[in-house]
């Protein structure tokens, strides 16, 4: 299977490497800003480097594509209008495009919990720990807490004008990731550790609990996503599904029986089973 990964070289896009690349059924071509030198873990692949607000650029890597995995985006919730336009907004409609053109059958869009982020909002902090009760699912209203939760929403729905009115792409899935992390922070206590790696706040404050906390129920594993990716990849039933994308967290009010019954996610991890950091 050909697949096209625009921003290959983000914490999601070196998950899939790390799991996906060496898989012979597999054949992947990485779309990003700029390319690692052969020296840097994630260097040495054949990239082809391009922007997303190019269009010609993503109908030129996009040519003979089974599917494509869209996850180059303006990351943070923090964003304003100006960081999100063109790279939330153009980029995805760029990158639809590109699919609609070289009749690429599958398109996953990396989403965000952001679409639904002021149901967090509301319910913070009691949401972060368990029994606060909250399911939120693909069937509730969106309500993103950012400009860059709204570009998401809109990924989704303009994502879902292309599968309903044109004849490519055939199938859409919209993940809406918790929070994935790079590999030296794969686990519940990662964005916590970073913290105190960064001189933010230290171990055993109340903000780091609260990070440990909000991860306890948000995180998804690398090897979860990735195995999400593959969920998606190996479908052909779904023409448009919305999927939250955490790992089996206890505390998580993000739905999985949706994914569970639709494209088969199984995921193999679950925060509770972390009472710390690792060594």
């Amino acid at each position: 299977m050909d697949v096209l990964v625009t921003g290959s070289y983000g914490r999601c896009g070196t998950a899939l490497i790390d799991h996906l690349h060496d898989r012979a059924e597999y054949d992947f071509t990485y779309f990003n800003r700029t390319d690692r030198p052969d020296d840097h873990p994630y260097g040495g692949y054949d990239t082809v480097v391009g922007d997303i607000t190019d269009a010609d650029a993503l109908v030129d890597a996009s040519t003979g594509q089974d599917a494509i995995i869209h996850m180059a985006a303006y990351p943070h919730p923090t964003g304003d209008w100006g960081d999100v336009f063109e790279p939330n907004i153009l980029g995805t409609y760029n990158a639809l495009e590109a699919a609609r053109e070289n009749e690429v059958e599958s398109f996953v869009f990396l989403s965000s919990n952001h679409v639904v982020g002021m149901y967090e909002q509301e319910f913070a902090p009691d949401i972060y720990y368990p029994g606060h009760g909250l399911v939120v699912d693909h069937t509730d209203p969106v309500r993103p807490d950012s400009f860059y939760g709204a570009t998401k929403s809109f990924g989704e729905d303009v994502g879902r004008y292309y599968v309903e009115n044109y004849d490519y792409p055939n199938r859409l899935y919209a993940l809406r990731v918790g929070t994935v992390n790079s590999a030296a922070y794969d686990h519940p206590y990662g964005n916590a550790e970073q913290g105190v790696d960064e001189g933010r706040w230290e171990r055993g404050s109340d903000e780091y609990d609260r990070q440990v906390a909000r991860m306890k129920a948000m995180w998804q594993s690398r090897r979860d996503f990735v195995h999400q990716l593959e969920c998606c990849l190996a479908d052909d039933d779904v023409a448009f599904g919305i999927f939250n994308s955490v790992s089996d967290n206890y505390r998580r009010w993000l739905d999985l029986e949706h994914a569970r019954a639709r494209i088969g996610y199984d995921p193999q991890d679950n925060a509770e089973e972390w009472d710390a950091p690792p060594a």
